[in-house]
């Protein structure tokens, strides 16, 4: 027996876009534009990075969403704690587990790990998160082929949000639903 189930895909949070960031009215897909929108300066909003927060924490249990970097140059796609500072230039300076896309490279990053560059043979068009928050894991893949990019392991003991970073005026980064698998096997 075989059945598709649909995941629940992530939304963002427009309290924390970073001003020059433009959400979908669905909260699904964020665009760069070089005009600064006048928002509230509030405390969970980005200042300095162009990051946007999801709009769901998770401190426990296993989820996974993908995001569609089709043609956008200038991507991050990760998970920041809770705490992690969004005001001014030292959010990627801890809490930060991620893969980036710039000037046609794909690096990796976690707080106890360097920007480290990623062999990646086709450009993606997909980037699947998948965080297993009690057993202290995080990978990222390229749905569309299984292959790993890169799995970091830490433990958690705070609350995490998936984030992105967009910096391309030409592409948004969209949040897509999961489509997973889950095949039942009858012993009879």
């Amino acid at each position: 027996m075989q059945e598709t189930v649909q995941h629940t895909s992530l939304t963002l949070d427009p309290n924390t876009a970073a001003c020059w960031l433009t959400l979908s009215t669905d909260l699904t897909s964020v665009s760069y534009g070089d005009v600064y929108q006048n928002v509230p300066n509030n405390p969970e909003r980005f200042d300095y990075y162009p990051c946007v927060l999801g709009s769901e924490g998770f401190n426990s249990g296993t989820h996974c969403w993908d995001v569609e970097v089709g043609d956008n140059t200038y991507w991050t796609i990760g998970i920041t704690t809770a705490s992690n500072q969004r005001k001014g230039e030292v959010f990627f300076k801890s809490n930060v587990w991620r893969v980036r896309y710039m000037d046609s490279e794909y690096c990796s990053q976690s707080p106890d790990q360097p920007l480290t560059r990623l062999t990646v043979k086709e450009k993606l068009q997909r980037v699947r998160v998948h965080l297993d928050y009690d057993r202290g894991k995080v990978s990222f893949s390229d749905p569309l082929t299984n292959i790993c990019l890169c799995t970091f392991t830490t433990a958690f003991t705070e609350t995490v949000f998936p984030f992105l970073y967009n910096l391309c005026t030409t592409s948004p980064l969209r949040i897509l639903p999961v489509k997973l698998i889950v095949t039942a096997e009858n012993h009879s």
